[in-house]
């Protein structure tokens, strides 16, 4: 687990960093596993209103949240929460779609290798070319497509393996993309970050765009994108943004581990 400072955030002990000093942090730790000091990769999450609420409500996904070693904060009502309630608020919103170009920029610097897994056929390799013309020098080594089943999955991390990445991108969807990475971290030694990133692939693809900055600053990029995909993510938002609301105001703090009974485990507990 890293050293960095958690804070509890809607009940989901979040790193408290910025996107700098994570670019920062994943430049070291590719270093060290290339030179063996790192045994296994670390994985890389983000938390937002979906994941808090599904944090609560999902045993099994709660348990995948918290093997994580990076938890960061993709959504501005987690960073107003802190500033709120907490001595030392979150500092800013790391968004995967924002955090992937300073990645990029360092990787590019440094010569880090990038793998791309997830979304539609030619998805991926769209954002790769987008990526590659504003970073020259930007390596990706490898590209394929979300859709397999898990008995692929050990050729797929030869695959990996081959290209010698150094950070996977895993855009599979939550919980997959996180179900992923855990069921697959031992066979993937010698890569030093396994980081999901959602949409991602979508977003640099040229299929979505980003809210304007006023809502994005705001904390109402949600409201947006409803806006723009209304049966994809209306359902979904009403699903979680008044859970998520909740346990933003009741269990966000200063304490770095949760203390709370989910719904989850009052229904386990129920039925024993």
């Amino acid at each position: 687990m890293n050293g960095r400072r958690r804070l509890l955030v809607g009940g989901v002990p979040t790193t408290r960093i910025t996107r700098a000093e994570l670019a920062g942090m994943m430049v070291e730790d590719c270093l060290q596993a290339r030179a063996g000091a790192l045994t296994q990769p670390l994985i890389i999450i983000s938390s937002n209103g979906a994941v808090i609420a599904d944090f609560h409500a999902n045993r099994a996904f709660r348990e995948m949240v918290l093997e994580a070693d990076i938890i960061d904060a993709d959504g501005m009502p987690l960073v107003m929460a802190t500033r709120l309630l907490c001595r030392e608020p979150l500092s800013e919103r790391v968004a995967t779609t924002d955090f992937i170009l300073d990645a990029s920029a360092a990787a590019a610097r440094e010569g880090l290798r990038f793998f791309f897994l997830g979304a539609k056929p030619g998805v991926a390799q769209t954002a790769a070319d987008h990526l590659l013309d504003q970073y020259p020098g930007l390596q990706i080594v490898g590209i394929r497509h979300g859709y397999f089943d898990r008995e692929d999955e050990a050729a797929i991390c030869e695959e990996i393996l081959a290209a010698r990445a150094d950070v996977v991108w895993i855009g599979l969807g939550s919980p997959i993309q996180e179900s992923f990475a855990l069921r697959n971290r031992a066979r993937l030694s010698g890569v030093a970050w396994l980081r999901t990133c959602g949409g991602m692939f979508d977003h640099y693809s040229g299929k979505f765009h980003r809210a304007p900055l006023w809502m994005q600053r705001n904390g109402l990029e949600w409201l947006y994108r409803t806006f723009n995909e209304p049966l994809r993510l209306g359902r979904r938002y009403l699903g979680t943004n008044l859970p998520a609301l909740f346990y933003l105001a009741t269990q966000t703090s200063d304490a770095p581990r949760p203390k709370h009974v989910s719904r989850a485990d009052a229904d386990v507990r129920s039925h024993r």
